[in-house]
């Protein structure tokens, strides 16, 4: 049996009180103690740092995109334990995982279900898709025709499958991750702007430092036919319901006018930027301000700050903006753009 996991060390993540411009305490308030969801979202990191070792900014940005209730596009080169991360993320609170690998001839009745005639009843009956799980894994996204990667659009966005005209609610929480090869691009389907917009966040996995890179190959090459670090191992420590109480806390986060307006400054630069020919919609600000709600609560606060958009940014709109021709062939990244960017939009002093 697998041993409990201790309960992690929070007591230092709490920060002073709320500065200006935020609901000031009395001053014989005493500082809560760390919110439940916060303390739970330490024991699920914890938990699936068994077993994805070496990513720190990648875990942070998954569980704030799980707190926020949003969908991750994740690219990277194979073999960084994309697939590893997404269920090992799943076995934290018992949730049901699926994985569909996204192929030429994928069609949109292999994702989302069909119904078929039962010749005992002589009745017609729904088959449910893969979608119908916690975790959905869309592996390899852009290797599917379009036609096939539009049937996730209803599902992303409504969290329901119509089959035959007929209405079907995913299990809460429902939350997609899609995958994508950067270094391989013939014979794939780029994703329209118009999907990759419902993605919460696109997070990019890089190779894990020489350290951790070390201690992985030990670790997976301990047990036969390398089953060293099986997400098999990752324990249990919350339920599903822990995970909808937890979003709803964190949509709960404060965030005062001043921040606000920070985030639709900045998506509105994006707009106007020479360099960046297609820039961020309004569902932009709205993520900036969701994920940076998301890693407040991770942090142990009830409010956002304009350090918490900041963070926010890369992830949730370097996939929503695109570069200007001329920018893009002189070797300049969107990343840097966007750094640029928030050089000469002057952050609020709350």
């Amino acid at each position: 049996m697998n041993p409990i996991l201790p309960e992690p060390d929070v007591s230092s993540l709490y920060t002073p009180p709320p500065p200006a411009g935020y609901p000031q305490q009395p001053s014989y308030y005493t500082p809560p103690t760390v919110p439940k969801s916060t303390s739970v979202f330490q024991q699920i990191r914890a938990a699936v740092g068994q077993v994805f070792v070496g990513q720190e900014e990648v875990m942070n940005q998954v569980l704030a995109a799980l707190l926020a209730g949003g969908h991750v596009l994740l690219e990277g080169k194979p073999g960084l334990g994309k697939t590893h991360l997404v269920l090992a993320l799943s076995r934290t609170f018992g949730g049901s995982f699926r994985r569909i690998q996204f192929t030429p001839d994928l069609m949109p009745s292999d994702v989302c279900g069909h119904t078929l005639f039962d010749m005992a009843s002589g009745t017609f009956r729904v088959r449910r898709g893969p979608v119908f799980a916690n975790l959905l894994l869309a592996d390899e996204i852009n290797r599917a025709p379009a036609k096939t990667q539009s049937s996730l659009l209803e599902v992303m966005q409504e969290t329901q499958v119509t089959i035959d005209g007929e209405s079907h609610a995913l299990p809460p929480p429902f939350m997609t991750f899609a995958t994508q090869n950067p270094i391989e691009q013939e014979g794939t389907y780029p994703l329209p702007e118009a999907q990759l917009d419902r993605f919460l966040l696109k997070v990019l996995i890089d190779y894990p430092d020489v350290t951790s890179e070390t201690w992985v190959v030990k670790a997976v090459s301990s047990r036969a036919s390398g089953g060293g670090l099986s997400a098999s191992v990752v324990q249990q420590v919350c339920t599903p319901e822990d995970i909808l109480a937890a979003q709803e806390e964190a949509a709960a986060v404060q965030a005062v006018e001043q921040v606000v307006d920070y985030a639709v400054k900045i998506v509105r630069a994006t707009r106007q930027h020479s360099a960046i020919s297609l820039g961020a919609g309004t569902r932009g600000a709205i993520s900036l301000v969701r994920i940076a709600k998301s890693y407040a609560l991770l942090e142990g606060r009830s409010y956002i700050t304009p350090a918490d958009v900041k963070r926010a940014v890369l992830p949730v709109l370097r996939h929503r903006v695109q570069l200007a021709p001329e920018i893009a062939i002189s070797g300049q990244s969107v990343d840097d753009m966007l750094n640029s960017l928030l050089k000469t939009i002057e952050a609020p002093r709350v």
